[in-house]
Formats: structure tokens, sequence, C-alpha cells
């Protein structure tokens, strides 16, 4: 158990935010990014109407389309039918920043013949940069046109900004007897310290559920995930996790607590995991993940306050890049960890497909091999088990190592 949330492995399938019946996407380049093979708008549609949930950065500064999916699930108690999402623009303290995210909604909506508060907006890329609209506008038909369940990838394409892979994940799972589905797509490299939120995330599923339960999963798998998550330790101003559920797979729908509630859950959580470990691994010129697990925690939330405290360390993640057994860093993280604790009865171990060695014993150094060491941190991920030996508590966090490429990708990232 984690959090409360059972967990569990699942068989993955494919189609990411299309695996679950009903739902279509499209992506293509209207002109936003100049390179023709990169898209850059896309398009999920349910084919009837869907309970929502969402979570958003707490960045004081705010993307206008999270403003706008926010009003616009609000004003139709939690239902819509689907999303437009943009890249190379975040929309993002604009003047007309909401008007441009409301623009969006209306030019889908139209071209899907749906009410424009049915759908809800999202964007990502530069922040302060005005969001032309005539692009989305002269290619709206033509993405609409185009929904397929087999464009996922494409969709997946037209949120991508610095990443380097695609990140989607999708299982099956059963409740009441009915196979159900849930999948997702991410987009995310750079600035990624999430609070509520990370980067852009869009998950679903066709299993029914009330949006009262959904949005209850949808926190509670957040805060061992995708808030369990850092790049850099920079929160973003357009970060969102969205959530939809058509109830196509016909299961009795999820209103309350319980052991159906509990599969969907996990399933959730299994996919979000999936993810928040993509979007760790392909952090901006990353070369290795870093996964931290602090067990024996008086309480789960010192168990995430040390675990994250580890992964967001520039001096720790330093070290991994190059590959230097520098167990002090990690020490030290998590000395400054806001939690309390004793920090002598602390173990510390690094491990790795090349093998594990331990490193600290009672808040001191062990002797350990360089040439093991050196060994173990040559993999490209690299896990950091922490004891506090002072409770029962457990929880994971992801990050990565911090290179030469990170500098140089946001050096220009706008010119």
């Amino acid at each position: 158990m984690i959090n409360g949330i059972q967990e569990k492995n699942f068989e993955t399938i494919e189609g990411g935010v299309c695996a679950a019946k009903g739902f279509s996407a499209n992506g293509l380049n209207c002109g936003l990014n100049r390179d023709k093979n990169k898209n850059d708008l896309g398009l999920v549609v349910s084919d009837v109407i869907c309970h929502a949930a969402a979570v958003y950065t707490t960045n004081k500064v705010k993307g206008a389309p999270l403003l706008v999916m926010k009003r616009h699930l609000e004003a139709n108690g939690g239902m819509i039918r689907g999303f437009i999402a943009n890249s190379k623009n975040a929309n993002t303290c604009n003047a007309d920043g909401v008007e441009k995210a409301e623009k969006m909604c209306e030019l889908a909506a139209k071209a899907l013949g749906l009410s424009s508060t049915e759908i809800v907006p999202a964007s990502t890329g530069v922040i302060g940069q005005v969001l032309p609209i005539e692009p989305i506008a002269d290619h709206i038909n033509e993405l609409a046109a185009g929904l397929s369940p087999d464009n996922h990838k494409k969709a997946v394409n037209a949120i991508m900004t610095t990443d380097t892979v695609m990140k989607e994940v999708a299982v099956e799972f059963e409740v009441g007897g009915k196979t159900c589905r849930i999948g997702g797509m991410a987009k995310g490299s750079g600035m990624i310290h999430p609070n509520m939120a990370t980067t852009l995330n869009f998950i679903t599923t066709d299993a029914a559920v009330s949006s009262e339960m959904l949005q209850k999963a949808l926190s509670a798998v957040v805060k061992v995930t995708y808030n369990c998550l850092s790049v850099d330790g920079d929160t973003s101003t357009n970060d969102c996790v969205l959530l939809m559920a058509n109830g196509l797979a016909g299961n009795a729908e999820i209103a309350a607590e319980g052991e159906d509630f509990d599969r969907f859950q996990s399933a959730l959580y299994y996919v979000m995991r999936c993810m928040t470990r993509m979007l760790a691994k392909d952090g901006e010129g990353a070369t290795k993940l870093i996964e931290c697990e602090c067990a024996g925690a008086p309480d789960l939330d010192t168990a995430i306050i040390v675990a994250k405290s580890v992964i967001r360390s520039p001096l720790f993640k330093c070290a991994v890049f190059g590959e230097d057994a520098n167990w002090g860093r990690i020490l030290c993280a998590i000395g400054y960890a806001e939690a309390d604790f004793e920090i002598d009865k602390v173990d510390v171990a690094l491990s790795s497909q090349g093998g594990r060695i331990e490193v600290c014993r009672g808040g001191a150094g062990v002797d350990f091999s360089e040439d093991e060491a050196k060994v173990v941190l040559a993999a490209d991920e690299i896990r950091v088990e922490i004891e506090l030996h002072q409770g029962e508590a457990s929880a994971t966090a992801w990050g990565c190592d911090l290179t030469y490429d990170y500098v140089k990708i946001n050096g220009d990232y706008r010119t």
C-alpha cells in the first residue's frame, strides 16, 4: 500500500489516450512551430460526455489555458468532451491570454458541433509571447476531420517541446466483471518541480467513475507520483493533469470508496507512476534516471520530503552525472530536508543493474570499493536507498542527473 493505494502490476497495452473505448485524437503542424516535421496542435475527444477531474500548478503565475480549463469544468459540473492543446507558445502572461484560450475552445467546439465549454485548452512553450490564433483557426477543421483512435501518437507529438521521446502508457483492468482501460500521455523535459501537477498530462478511461471519485483518486495519486518528481527545481506556470472518464466500458458507476474504487485507483497509479518515470528519465540533457526511496519514516509526508530533497539536490545530481559516489551530498540533502527525524539512525545505499554498495550506516560513512561504485553508477538508472529506522512509512521520488547539455538547452531556449 502507498498512501492507501494498492500497488499492483498491470499488463501494458497499445493506444495511449485512445486505448479506452470512445476516444479519438489527432495532431498536426499549424505553423506555430517552424519545423514542419513537428506537430504543434493536438485534439483529443470522446464520443460521449465525460466526467472529468484536474489538478493545476500552484505557481502564482498561471497560464491562461489553466484559468479557462478550470472555468469550463466548473461551468459544466465537471463534464466535458475533450481538450485542445498546443506547443511552442505557453499563452501565459499575455493581456489577451484568456481571450485566446477561449477562442481555441470555440474553434474546436464549432468544428465538432459542440458547446465551447465542453472543450478545455492547454498550452506549453515560451512564456510571455502573444499566441497567434490565426494558424489554429486555419487548421482546426483539418485537425477535427482527422480524429481517429489510431492517431494518438500525433497528439503526443503535438505537445512535445524539448522532449526527446514520446511519453504514453495504457493498461487494462477489471471492474464489476467489465474490462476497463486507462491510458495517458505526457510531455515534459525541463522546468519540472511540480506542486499539485506536472507538465501537461492527459489521462482517459472508459470506466464509469463520478467526477467526485475521479478527483479523489487523482489528488491522492498525484501526491505520490507527479509531486515526487523533480528535474530542475522550477515549477512551471502551465502544469496540469486532466483525467476524463466516459463510462463506455459499461461498469456500474464508481461513486463511492470500495473494492471497485481501489481497483481503478491502482490502475491510475500504475499509469501515472510509469509516466512520472518517463518524465524524469527524459529530463533536459539527462543521461541517467535517479530513483530515491526513503523507507522507515515516521509518516508518509516525511518520507516524501526526504526522498524529494535528495533527487532535487544540484550537487548530488552533478555527482551522478560524473559517476562519483559522493555520498556526503546525499546525507547533506537528507539533513536539510524540512522534516523531523534523527539523522544518526540513517542508512544509505546506492544500487543499479551494476550492483549495490552501502555507503552510510547510522549517519556515518562505511568503507566501500570506489571501483565497485563506478560500476554501479555507470548504469543509466540509479537507485538511492535511504532507511531512516524511525517508522513504517516509505515513498519514492524520481529525478535525473544534471549535465552540461541542460545548460546548453536552457541558455538559448527562447532564441
